[in-house]
């Protein structure tokens, strides 16, 4: 199935990442041959890759806030949890993997990939149904880093055995009382961090699979995150744990 990609951002990263069929360039007519514009133009000659000129009113059809350009693309290409584990063996760095337990909202699966990218994370996992998917809207709250990560659709509770299995740790963010602080649980070595769904948080199966629940402290007046500012709390101190524990 072929679908559109829009915004200079993400159409960069889609043909960086060079993970999908591209079908076809179209750029806005009288649009600055210039900056990014310039370097998706000459990949695409170099690969060449058909490019039309259209109106900007065609692209504007075709998604929100385009800036001019707008790549039609084959669908997204979802990964086994195998290819997640041999990405990390050839890292040689321990897993670091972000699994979603039905987070809905495109938006924050966009922020939450786009994080994962920035974080170094090897690879996500999202359930098969009533989640958000991987759409032309997510690669746009991504600006593109969903296309450079690996996406593995599966059952969570199986994908998390797996884990285990491959020796991760699971820890789940989780508000309820008696859930621990990141001050008292190690963010280092194998990690599989678990964000559940922005109303009802973590399944009772799911919870029940994580090894360590975890809480962010709240100071204000307000009683939680957003689960998409939440797991991207949570990415970047698993991250900077491992930065330190490494010594860099």
């Amino acid at each position: 199935m072929k679908e559109w990609i829009t915004g200079r951002n993400p159409v960069m990263e889609a043909l960086q990442a060079r993970r999908r069929q591209v079908f076809k360039l179209l750029l806005a007519s009288g649009v600055e041959e210039k900056g990014r514009i310039a370097e998706i133009l000459r990949i695409a000659v170099n690969r060449k890759i058909p490019v039309e000129r259209v109106t900007r009113e065609r692209l504007d059809r075709l998604g929100e806030n385009p800036q001019g350009v707008a790549l039609e693309v084959g669908e997204f290409p979802y990964v086994d949890i195998t290819d997640i584990l041999e990405r990390t063996a050839a890292s040689g760095e321990d897993l670091f993997v972000l699994v979603l337990d039905l987070i809905q909202n495109p938006q924050n699966l966009g922020t939450l990939l786009r994080t994962a990218e920035a974080a170094g994370v090897h690879g996500v996992i999202i359930p098969q149904h009533r989640a958000a998917a991987v759409t032309p809207a997510v690669v746009t709250a991504s600006a593109g880093a969903s296309e450079h990560m690996l996406i593995a659709q599966g059952n969570i509770t199986h994908s998390l055995e797996q884990l285990k299995q491959a020796g991760a740790w699971v820890i789940g963010l989780a508000g309820e009382e008696g859930a621990a602080s990141p001050a008292v649980i190690p963010l280092t070595g194998p990690l599989a961090i678990v964000v559940g769904n922005e109303g009802e948080g973590l399944r009772d199966l799911v919870r029940h699979s994580c090894d360590f629940l975890l809480s962010l402290p709240m100071r204000g007046r307000i009683e939680s995150l957003n689960a998409a500012v939440a797991g991207s709390i949570v990415l970047y101190q698993a991250m900077l744990a491992r930065q330190k524990e490494l010594g860099s």
